[in-house]
């Protein structure tokens, strides 16, 4: 891709080399119950009760403030800062990410109508999120309570080495997969098919959510068709390389790959030649109407 130059979207948090701690919302974490009590009921513990007990009468505050403040696992979360030194390589990835995000702000805004941009909260290792906390592991995902996607730049290493799924515009598409799950919340479908989690069986809710899947990677095609038409950035073989990435992450073959038997009824995001045809119907069509996977009869 010709990306270099172009304009980098400002709607980036950069928490590399910080980490994420707590839930985000003060949430009780049942699973420091034993631990905590096996601390309060030790030696140390009554000495440390004792000295909470003394400095709660010099000075008016509950002990039971840090208490709850240790069973939360620090309330509203908190990022510590570390030595971490990025790479010239990170930091060249982190200007593409900004680029392919600005990129979708602008196909976005010009085609739909009261978008809001998204924010991209870059990290390294783990991350605090309104939806929870999540590891590098996790891969990239969108969250919907803030409205924010999360990266580990090192997911893009690993669709090299991992999944042999190389090349910049495998990493643009997995970048305009996720602001593909910002427009379904934008558009409400998202909490239309979050609400049918419990009414559902496993494996129904899953069809839902491999439909979900599928529109996202529909919604990247489209910016993919509207991008190219604009800038004429992609370089020859870069479709394949996007088409390559879908392929990769195909419930299917991951499944495979970790050597485990193939079953359908667990899949949550498509086998891998649903989610190359939806991404391809995208940029083929750059026709919003035919994304609609609830409806289609054969995915």
């Amino acid at each position: 891709m010709k990306w270099q130059g172009k304009r980098q979207s400002s709607n980036i948090d950069d928490r590399r080399g910080k980490s994420g701690s707590g839930m985000g919302g003060g949430g009780f974490n049942p699973l420091l119950i034993g631990p905590l009590l096996k601390l309060l009921f030790s030696k140390t513990g009554l000495i440390i009760v004792g000295i909470l007990v003394v400095f709660s009468i010099v000075t008016g505050i509950n002990p039971l403030t840090f208490v709850g403040g240790i069973m939360n696992g620090g309330g509203q979360g908190f990022a510590t800062e570390s030595n971490y030194e990025p790479t010239a390589e990170e930091e060249l990835l982190k200007d593409f990410s900004a680029t392919i995000l600005a990129n979708t702000e602008e196909v976005w805004n010009r085609e739909l109508e009261n978008y809001r941009n998204p924010t991209l909260v870059l990290f390294t290792n783990s991350v605090s999120s309104a939806c929870g906390n999540a590891s590098a592991a996790t891969g990239p995902f969108y969250c919907p309570a803030d409205e924010k996607l999360y990266l580990d730049l090192s997911f893009f290493e690993d669709m090299e080495r991992k999944l042999n799924a190389p090349g910049d515009f495998a990493q643009a598409y997995v970048i305009a997969h996720e602001v593909g799950h910002h427009i379904q919340k934008i558009m409400g479908i998202t909490d239309e098919v979050h609400k049918l989690r419990g009414q559902l069986s496993e494996k129904e809710y899953n069809q839902y959510s491999v439909k979900l899947e599928l529109q996202a990677d529909f919604l990247a095609g489209v910016w993919a068709h509207y991008s190219q038409e604009s800038m004429d950035w992609m370089d020859e073989g870069d479709l394949e390389e996007a088409l390559n990435a879908a392929n990769a992450i195909g419930d299917d073959r991951l499944q495979r790959q970790s050597g485990g038997r193939v079953v359908p009824d667990s899949f949550t995001h498509g086998t891998s030649a649903q989610r190359m045809k939806w991404f391809k119907k995208g940029f083929d069509t750059g026709d919003l109407s035919q994304g609609d996977t609830f409806s289609a009869a054969d995915l």
